[in-house]
């Protein structure tokens, strides 16, 4: 019987969403995908989180179970089947990268990536910072400190569900890999702040989404996790 190639625990999971035009995503999709719309819309959302207890077929190595991870990230389908692809993620563990550009092929960059929390009665806070390009870029959010479940056809479970991540080998081939974790409860925002410089971190064609303000932001509170080994 097979076995999840990779357990961790996700926690406070920040998604930062924009609406964007296809034609940016159409030459980064996968052969054979299709960009996942919602009110004829496609979307790319930005997402810091927190890897805890990370283990790699079961096995936990010293230095490297807990970290933090900041991607941008959009989203596809496979006929009925919803995923993410990633344009670019970013994680503060040289063997961590090298481990998903070798086994996935996806698009690692390492650099310093903390995230803090920060709570008070009734607040639920946390701070995630990249530092890149000569200087720290910053997420903040604040949030309620009672977690809800967000119903199946609202915009919070769209951008957080997902049960499979895709990418292309090294020669342009589809592949894809599984997921699974519980359905997340969300934190009720109450304010966010995203310090980014765009053209730095994700390219040029990015900058536009300096001025532009998202069209959701959801705090997850995030769960065990397991990833599966990926096929074809």
């Amino acid at each position: 019987m097979s076995a999840p190639f990779l357990t961790a625990t996700w926690s406070n999971v920040f998604l930062a969403t924009w609406a964007v035009p296809p034609s940016l995503l159409a030459p980064r999709l996968p052969p054979g995908l299709a960009l996942d719309l919602r009110g004829g819309d496609a979307f790319v959302s930005l997402v810091a989180f927190e890897f805890l207890d990370t283990r790699l077929r079961g096995l936990a190595f010293p230095g490297h179970r807990d970290f933090a991870e900041l991607n941008l990230r959009f989203y596809v389908r496979d006929g009925d089947e919803r995923g993410v692809v990633f344009v670019r993620e970013f994680v503060p563990r040289r063997a961590v990268a090298w481990i998903a550009r070798a086994v996935y092929n996806e698009p690692y960059r390492v650099a310093p990536v903390s995230a803090t929390r920060d709570d008070a009665p009734g607040r639920h806070a946390m701070r995630y910072t990249l530092a890149w390009a000569g200087r720290t870029h910053t997420l903040e959010v604040s949030a309620e400190d009672a977690p809800f479940r967000p119903a199946a056809d609202s915009d919070e479970h769209f951008f957080k569900e997902h049960r499979w991540g895709f990418g292309m080998t090294r020669a342009g081939r589809t592949t894809r890999y599984e997921v699974v974790h519980d359905l997340w409860d969300v934190y009720p925002v109450r304010s966010y702040s995203i310090d980014l410089d765009w053209s730095a971190v994700y390219g040029s064609e990015w900058a536009f989404l300096r001025d532009a303000p998202p069209i959701s932001t959801v705090l997850a509170a995030g769960s065990p996790v397991s990833v599966w080994p990926r096929r074809r």
